[in-house]
């Protein structure tokens, strides 16, 4: 997402330069796991609001709601203000309010509890957070490769979402955030808005993409004389019709709709889609005060989960030594030092602090994980290394979370360590990874890449659809799009040598 005269945004929350035993809490639901140094009360009613417009969101699109457990939480934590959150995401103030990181090991989000009091028409931190939850949500309901417009129509759709104080959840309100973009600069081209993504677009061209994208999305809800246009562009887009093809013969001559969507912006009478179900009054929520070696390492673990570069990996292992060693006793504690090291590439000392958390807490399954990490990077040059009992970890790991994605994508990842071709379970275990982490762009080329190298080029394709058309990454869109590119001319060698290349890019996840 985008904020006016801002950098590209992903979204959530969290919270950075507080004091180390602040009071920290923890609220949990079944979507999100939230941390603030914030009073209980006022987290409860934000974990719920959270939940409302998740579920809002489901009923509308009449989405499944399947059991998930830690790993599949959005872990989102609560910074003081949107300059802290700039600092955590960039080291500076810029325009960042909030980002979201999704993630295989846990989706993560960075979010402000104010917003430092910018110009009328910015966006407020509920709307980049539900702008890009929706994201997460999209991805979640379709592996359907959408053009960017339409992804993030959608997401602005959504992101405007209302809390009434009967109980019910309004979406499709106006996006007023838009207002700049919609009004004072100059409108895209529909060749722009409906092909296949912007290269090097302004500042300004991308705000206007956003606000156009919106209007474009909620004209063909809402309009009766468009009724239907929406769903059979998707379906002739899934068919395989290229872009503009398909905006054609779904909507029909372009530069009426480039009029009829003028019109439906100036006459400002916007509906909007109302939900109210029991359900959205049956939210369970828990909230626990954080123990106090959790509340003190809190600032490393912030920066840690944001992702770290060699340097501050450096900084962030000494802070969590530190506190490590002042609560030697806290599983939790003892498994972020697990990480720190690890980060840290000490693959020594992050085993046996993971093994430290183990002997506290057999069931923490995240220190499992980073027991069977340490030993991969371990062994990774050890003729004798025990591949056999490094998996089994990731193994355990999943017995104790099995909708966790973290642990199947391991242990899928320990056969190219030991230079072994995975076994049918490993691939099994990579597939549902991606059922359960759709979200995750690492986890999809891994997923594609073995595709591939089965022969199965028409699933490859299909599974790589959505990065091809990525609206937040060009770099990233056009290196997917080599890909496809060979995997259309049914030239396997030349798939595998460009996904290579898409995946050694900087910016997947980790």
């Amino acid at each position: 997402m985008r904020r006016r005269s801002g950098a590209s945004l992903a979204i959530l929350l969290s919270a950075t330069a507080m004091p180390a035993h602040a009071a920290w809490y923890e609220a949990k639901s079944k979507h999100f796991a939230i941390y603030a140094d914030e009073s209980p009360k006022s987290l409860q009613a934000f974990a719920t609001k959270l939940e409302k417009f998740d579920k809002a969101v489901r009923i509308l699109r009449a989405m499944d709601d399947p059991p998930i457990g830690d790993g599949g939480r959005v872990n989102v934590y609560v910074l003081p203000s949107t300059d802290a959150v700039s600092h955590l995401a960039v080291g500076k103030d810029s325009s960042i309010a909030g980002f979201y990181l999704p993630r295989a090991s846990g989706s993560v989000a960075f979010v402000p509890k104010q917003t430092d009091g910018h110009q009328e028409w910015d966006i407020s931190a509920d709307t980049v957070f539900f702008h890009e939850y929706s994201h997460h949500l999209q991805l979640q309901n379709t592996d359907a490769a959408l053009p960017p417009w339409l992804v993030e129509g959608f997401a602005e759709f959504y992101s405007t979402a209302e809390f009434e104080r009967d109980g019910s959840v309004r979406l499709g309100n106006p996006a007023n955030h838009r207002i700049v973009g919609l009004y004072l600069l100059a409108k895209p081209s529909m060749d722009m808005l409906l092909g296949p993504g912007t290269n090097k677009a302004t500042e300004d061209q991308l705000e206007a993409f956003y606000g156009w994208a919106w209007v474009l999305t909620h004209y063909l809800t809402f309009a009766d004389e468009r009724k239907g246009q929406l769903a059979r562009y998707i379906a002739l887009i899934r068919s395989g019709d290229d872009l503009m093809k398909a905006a054609t013969v779904a909507f029909g001559d372009l530069k009426r709709l480039d009029r009829d969507s003028d019109h439906y912006l100036h006459v400002n009478r916007f509906r909007y889609l109302q939900v109210n179900a029991p359900e959205l009054n049956r939210i369970s929520v828990v909230v626990r005060p954080l123990r106090p070696g959790e509340a003190a390492g809190m600032p490393a673990r912030i920066h840690s989960t944001r992702g770290v570069d060699k340097t501050e990996a450096a900084g962030v292992a000494a802070q969590t030594r530190a506190v490590a060693a002042s609560y030697p006793d806290d599983p939790f504690v003892q498994r972020e030092l697990a990480e720190a090291e690890f980060d840290e590439q000490n693959y020594a000392a992050s085993r046996k602090a993971a093994l430290r958390a183990l002997a506290l807490d057999p069931k923490l399954e995240k220190a499992l994980i980073y027991k069977g990490r340490a030993e991969m990077e371990l062994s990774a040059s050890d003729p004798k290394a025990d591949w056999s009992a490094i998996r089994d970890n990731f193994l355990k790991a999943n017995l104790l979370d099995t909708e966790d994605a973290e642990p199947l994508m391991r242990y899928y990842e320990s056969f190219g360590a030991s230079g072994e071709r995975p076994t049918a379970n490993a691939v099994e275990g990579l597939r549902y990874a991606l059922v359960l982490a759709p979200q995750d762009k690492s986890l999809r080329l891994m997923a594609v890449a073995e595709m591939i190298n089965a022969g199965r080029i028409a699933e490859a394709q299909e599974t790589l659809g959505p990065l091809a058309y990525d609206p937040h990454s060009s770099g990233g869109r056009e290196r997917a799009r080599k890909v496809m590119d060979a995997l259309k001319a049914k030239d396997q060698k030349a798939a595998l040598a460009a996904l290579s290349q898409a995946a050694a890019a900087p910016g997947n996840n980790d």
